[in-house]
């Protein structure tokens, strides 16, 4: 029920947010300011919101063994001779919540990125690419300690 309801909630922003986008600005731009997707590794909503052309907030709600929130700083470089590619480094936090299959409990952690980030000239569509490593200091069993995942996205963008 929670999935069908998240499910229905990103549809329904995708759909308002284009026919803003389409009334607001032209997707011949290989910038964008913000978008809306999924990740996949281990699964996650994502958010990202440029607060200027290099700086950027990302926000992602992983479902896996309960939900952990994770929020990064990026700050963005551009790739010479490749319009729309970026690669980005940054800083980030987390906060998780285990199921009670899992025993339970509350995870606490900080999160480092490194990225690749194309967005389309042509359609309104992002791609990511990453290495999100992550360091557990308050957590339960083997959740402490150091972690790495990484991650491939694809975002609608606003």
């Amino acid at each position: 029920m929670k999935k069908q309801f998240l499910l229905v909630l990103v549809v329904s922003v995708m759909a308002v947010s284009h026919v803003s986008a389409q009334q607001s600005k032209s997707f011949n731009s290989s910038d964008y300011t913000t978008a809306i997707g999924v990740k996949f590794y281990p699964g996650a909503l994502t958010v990202k919101h440029f607060l200027n052309d290099a700086a950027a907030l990302e926000g992602l709600a992983y479902f896996h063994r309960g939900l952990r929130v994770t929020g990064l700083y990026e700050i963005h470089y551009d790739i010479n001779g490749v319009a729309g590619l970026k690669w980005y480094i940054g800083p980030g936090a987390h906060l998780g919540f285990f199921d009670n299959q899992y025993g339970g409990g509350v995870s606490v952690g900080v999160d480092g990125v490194l990225g690749l980030d194309y967005k389309f000239a042509s359609a309104p569509i992002n791609l990511s690419l990453d290495w999100q490593p992550s360091f557990e200091f308050a957590g339960e069993g083997d959740y402490n300690g150091f972690h790495s995942w990484g991650g491939f996205a694809i975002r609608y963008t606003l």
